[in-house]
C-alpha cells in the first residue's frame, strides 16, 4: 500500500493523542467506541474535530452500529478501527522523534505482507524501511484465520506485524553479532524495522557469476554456520540473498618475485583487484529452531533450492551431496555451543510469541515474503538507492507523547 506522509507534518499533539487513543483500544475491542477513544485520550471539547482529521487522512475508520465490549449487554454503538496507515503514522512518529527517521523517498520493494522504503535519518545517511503488513493478502483470500484471530480481541493483523518486525529485528541483531552478512539493524518501532542499505542486488536479478562453485560453496557453509547456531533460515533462497561487490585484496608480490608475464601487466590492471561477490542474507519472520519439529523440512527445503537455482540460472551442479541436516545437528554435539536460538528467546522474543507467529503463517499460508521489485532495487539494497528529489520531512513534535504508547518495543 501506498505509505503517504503529507498529513503527517500536519497533526497536532491532541491529534497523536486520539490516535493512539484508539491504537491502545483496538487491543480489546475490534471497533473503539467514541466515548472510550475520549476517555483513554483525555481529549474534551476537541475529541470530534481529532477524530474528523484522523478520519479524512484514512488513519481510522469509522464503523456504525459495532458491537462494543465496553458494557456487559454489548449494545451497539458508533465506532472506529486504526488503519494500517494510522499504525504508519504511529511508527514514524516514534523514529522521528527518536531521531531514527527524518524523511521517506521512494517505495523500493514490494512483498506478499511488507514494503520497503528508502529513508533518511537527521543526518542524510540513507537506510531501509521495512513496514510488515501481515493480513494484507491473506485475509482476503483464506477465511479460515478468523476462527484463529478471534481468539485475540484485539486487531491481531497489528499484533501479527508487530510480531514478525521484533522477531525479524531480534534476529538480525543476533545474527550480525556472530558475524554473519546480515543487514545493519537500526531500529524497530511497531510493525516496522530500519535497517541499513546495502549497495547490493537480490540474487535473482544475476544471470551469471564469474565463479559460481565458489559462491555455492559460501551459500551452503551460511546454511550450516545458521544450523550451527541453532537455527534454520526457513527461506533461504534466491529472492532472500543479495550479492555485493567488493574488491577482493590480493598479497603484493614484491618486484623481483614476479614473473615476466606478471611484470609485463598493464600498471592499471595491477592496480585494479579482481571482485569478490559477497553474499548477504536477509527476511527472517519465518526463521526457526534446529529443535523444531519440521526442522529437517525446512533445512531440506533452504538446501534445495540454493541447489535448483543453481543449476537453472548457472547450469552448475555440485558433485559434494547435501549438506544434510544430520550433518548440520551434529554441529551441536558437545563442546560450548553458542545457541542463538535460545539466546533469542531470552531476549525477548518468547517462545510463545513464536508459536503464535507460525500458527498465524500456517493458518493463513503465508511461506516467506517474496519481493516485488522496482526501480531494480530490493530489500535492503539495490546499489545504493536515492531518497529522491522531494522526500517528505517528518516534523517534529514538542510534547512527548510515550505515555501513551506502550507497544513500543
Amino acid at each position: 500500500m501506498k505509505l503517504d506522509t503529507k498529513a503527517l507534518r500536519y497533526l497536532t499533539n491532541d491529534d497523536w493523542r486520539v490516535l493512539t487513543a484508539v491504537e491502545t483500544g483496538s487491543r480489546n475491542h475490534e471497533v473503539v467506541p467514541t466515548s472510550l477513544i475520549g476517555s483513554i485520550s483525555g481529549s474534551k471539547g476537541g475529541l470530534q474535530r481529532c477524530i474528523s482529521t484522523l478520519a479524512k487522512a484514512n488513519l481510522i475508520a469509522k464503523v456504525k452500529n459495532a458491537k462494543s465490549n465496553l458494557h456487559r449487554a454489548k449494545k451497539k454503538d458508533d465506532g472506529y478501527r486504526l488503519t494500517y496507515g494510522g499504525l504508519d503514522y504511529l511508527a514514524l512518529h516514534a523514529h522521528q522523534k527518536h531521531a531514527t527517521v527524518y524523511s521517506v523517498g521512494n517505495q523500493i520493494g514490494v512483498g506478499k505482507e511488507s514494503d520497503i522504503f528508502v529513508v533518511a535519518d537527521p543526518a542524510g545517511k540513507q537506510l531501509v524501511l521495512k513496514i510488515h503488513r501481515l493480513g494484507r493478502i491473506s485475509f482476503r483470500t483464506v477465511k479460515s484465520n478468523r476462527d484463529y484471530l478471534r481468539k485475540r480481541s484485539s486487531g491481531s493483523w497489528m499484533y501479527m506485524s508487530r510480531l514478525a518486525a521484533v522477531k525479524e529485528f531480534t534476529f538480525m541483531k543476533a545474527l550480525a553479532g556472530q558475524g554473519l552478512p546480515v543487514p545493519e539493524a537500526v531500529a524497530q518501532n511497531r510493525h516496522t524495522i530500519v535497517m541499513g542499505l546495502v549497495d547490493a542486488f537480490p540474487l535473482r536479478q544475476i544471470s551469471e557469476v564469474p565463479d559460481p562453485a565458489r559462491l555455492y560453496a559460501e551459500l551452503m557453509e551460511m546454511i550450516l554456520r545458521l544450523a550451527g547456531l541453532g537455527l534454520i533460515h526457513g527461506d533461504f533462497n534466491e529472492f532472500n540473498i543479495l550479492i555485493k561487490e567488493e574488491k577482493e585484496e590480493e598479497r603484493e608480490v614484491p618486484a623481483a618475485d614476479r614473473t615476466d608475464a606478471e611484470q609485463q601487466q598493464p600498471q592499471q590492471q595491477q592496480q585494479n583487484p579482481p571482485i569478490k561477490l559477497v553474499p548477504i542474507l536477509i527476511d527472517f519472520p519465518q526463521m526457526v529452531s534446529i529443535d523444531h519439529p519440521n526442522a529437517d523440512f525446512y533445512f531440506d527445503r533452504d538446501v534445495s533450492c540454493i541447489k535448483r537455482f543453481f543449476e537453472r540460472r548457472f547450469h552448475f551442479r555440485s558433485d559434494e551431496p547435501g549438506p544434510h541436516f544430520a550433518e548440520a545437528k551434529a554441529q551441536l554435539r558437545g563442546g560450548d555451543v553458542k545457541r542463538l536460538d535460545v539466546e533469542v528467546e531470552a531476549s525477548g522474543f518468547s517462545r510463545k510469541m513464536a508459536r503464535e507467529l507460525e500458527a498465524y503463517m500456517q493458518d493463513v499460508g503465508v511461506d516467506g515474503d517474496h519481493q516485488d521489485v522496482t526501480n531494480e532495487e530490493e530489500e535492503g539494497g539495490g546499489g545504493g538507492g536515492s531518497v529522491g528529489s522531494g522526500p517528505e520531512e517528518l516534523e517534529d513534535e514538542d510534547e512527548d507523547e510515550d505515555a501513551l504508547d506502550k507497544t513500543h518495543s
